[in-house]
């Protein structure tokens, strides 16, 4: 039985960045992996909203957790709200990151936030890991992490981060290690004696035999102020930038989230680090603060790359991982995934093999962490597969891109009941609605109308209008938009339930 050391609040805490590049097509930069519905312990729930319900399973009355701060960037924070709603025990704070910079300074939000909300009366244990990891034994993972807030509590010095290590299973050379040394502790932990960098492939095979190494998932426990003496310690250019956008911070209530904004200018001037080169990885040679490892053997895998969605995924008995709508004759050991369409294979091998409504990879398996090069050059050619699918996720819905061409485009939009878009005109194109399904509420110019199924309307280039959904079910409509230009920038926003307009 673990030993929890009590009286003190443990505060749960999810990095949830990411640039959405090693799972495309079936991440993008404005869907990341995170928000995916991947194979794992439940395939009904994101590696985000996974990660989520790990961390809030860990309290115990020993363990009192408080609220939950996710920390993501400004534009995926619907997606985040959305996937939250659906775990509507959990309570949860969004601290927004207006830019991406790596995650020593997203730790360093989320440890000043910590602790002021406890007003100075204690010093909060932050429970932190990464949104885009999947863990098939819970039980245990649960178990390393009480240990890890066991080693924590018990230093009333507060000189000590606690990381888990996870147990080697393979010469891994895309992963970082840590090196334990010295003999177990009273709750399970190690010291650490070094971290080492990602290694070459005989390094990795000595690492392996030697024993005393651990792949290194970043997922770390540590006071809020031991995070930040550290930082001052080894990056005080980062707590002093971190500290400044932190103070001119805004903060959006709401009975469920509440979206906290560090300021955007001050916010850029932070330096880009991670936690490990920032803090950790100087702790080993330093007298100041200590690392201690507690290992993790759970079924652990970052899902780096479709392969290792294929390691994890449950297989046929030819070895096959497949989701959606596919047919497989002569096929083995490959990962066959359909989102749209029906996907048929004949005599392959060793593939991975990904669709999407607009994009479709092929890829020998054991190489398909090389996605990055595709992904590059999407980036070169400024092409939208690399950023957004043709179905796109918004805060009151979602819109599917069905159809388009020279001066046209064809769009299906769903409004959640309750919601409405923003009050907007377009300068360059007019649109046709049609509503197919439910009762739409639209302001056209000075007049409000109510429209119902096979209903239509039309937008003059130039109007101002608005759709809304007052039905308690789903509203669709076809839009078809016809102009001269029909990008998703020409939108002049003058009202938004959203915080978007100018």
């Amino acid at each position: 039985m673990v030993q929890v050391i009590p009286a003190t609040e443990v505060i749960p805490v999810i990095l949830c960045g990411g640039s959405g590049t090693r799972l495309w097509p079936l991440s993008r930069s404005g869907f990341p992996k995170q928000f995916l519905v991947l194979s794992g312990d439940d395939s009904a729930k994101s590696l985000f909203q996974q990660a989520v319900e790990r961390l809030n399973a860990i309290g115990s009355p020993e363990i009192q957790l408080g609220r939950t701060v996710v920390v993501t960037n400004e534009e995926h924070r619907f997606l985040v709200l959305d996937q939250l709603r659906e775990i509507p025990k959990v309570k949860a704070t969004l601290l927004l990151e207006p830019v991406g910079r790596n995650t020593a300074p997203a730790l360093t939000l989320a440890a000043m936030y910590a602790g002021e909300q406890s007003g100075g009366e204690v010093d909060p244990i932050l429970v932190m890991t990464p949104a885009d990891q999947t863990i098939q034994n819970g039980q245990a993972f649960s178990k390393a992490l009480q240990e890890c807030i066991s080693v924590v509590a018990a230093d009333t010095a507060k000189k000590t981060v606690a990381i888990l290590g996870i147990t080697a299973t393979a010469p891994e050379t895309g992963y970082g290690y840590i090196k334990r040394s010295g003999s177990q502790g009273v709750h399970g932990e190690y010291t650490v004696e070094q971290f080492a960098e990602k290694p070459d492939v005989q390094t990795a095979k000595s690492y392996l035999e030697n024993g005393n190494y651990f792949w290194n998932g970043g997922m770390f426990v540590v006071r809020a102020s031991t995070w930040l003496a550290a930082l001052k310690e080894y990056r005080a250019d980062i707590l002093d930038t971190a500290k400044t956008a932190w103070v001119a911070r805004t903060i959006d209530q709401s009975a469920d989230t509440d979206f906290v904004r560090p300021d955007k200018e001050l916010f850029k001037v932070i330096p880009s680090e991670s936690i490990d080169y920032a803090v950790i990885e100087k702790c080993p040679s330093s007298s100041q603060f200590a690392i201690k490892m507690v290992e993790l053997n759970a079924g652990w895998n970052d899902l780096g790359a479709w392969d290792a969605v294929w390691q994890v995924g449950k297989k046929d008995e030819y070895g096959n991982v497949t989701s959606g709508d596919t047919l497989l004759s002569n096929t083995k050991n490959s990962l066959v995934h359909a989102s749209s369409r029906l996907v048929g294979t004949v005599g392959i091998d060793n593939l991975v093999i990904i669709e999407t409504a607009d994009a479709v990879l092929v890829a020998d398996r054991t190489n398909s962490q090389d996605v990055k090069s595709i992904v590059i050059q999407l980036e070169q050619q400024k092409r939208e597969e690399k950023n957004l699918h043709r179905k796109v996720a918004r805060p009151w819905g979602w819109y599917d891109s069905v159809d388009e061409g020279e001066r046209f485009k064809v769009k299906r939009i769903q409004v959640k009941p309750g919601a409405s878009l923003s009050l907007q005109m377009h300068h360059h194109r007019a649109e046709h609605w049609i509503v197919v399904k439910g009762t739409a509420e639209i302001t056209n110019g000075d007049k409000v109308i109510m429209l119902t199924e096979n209903q239509s309307t039309y937008i003059p280039q130039g109007q101002t209008h608005r759709l809304a959904n007052p039905g308690k079910t789903p509203l669709e409509i076809i839009e078809v938009q016809s102009g001269s230009y029909l990008g998703e920038d020409d939108i002049v926003r003058f009202e938004d339930n959203y915080g978007r307009s100018k």
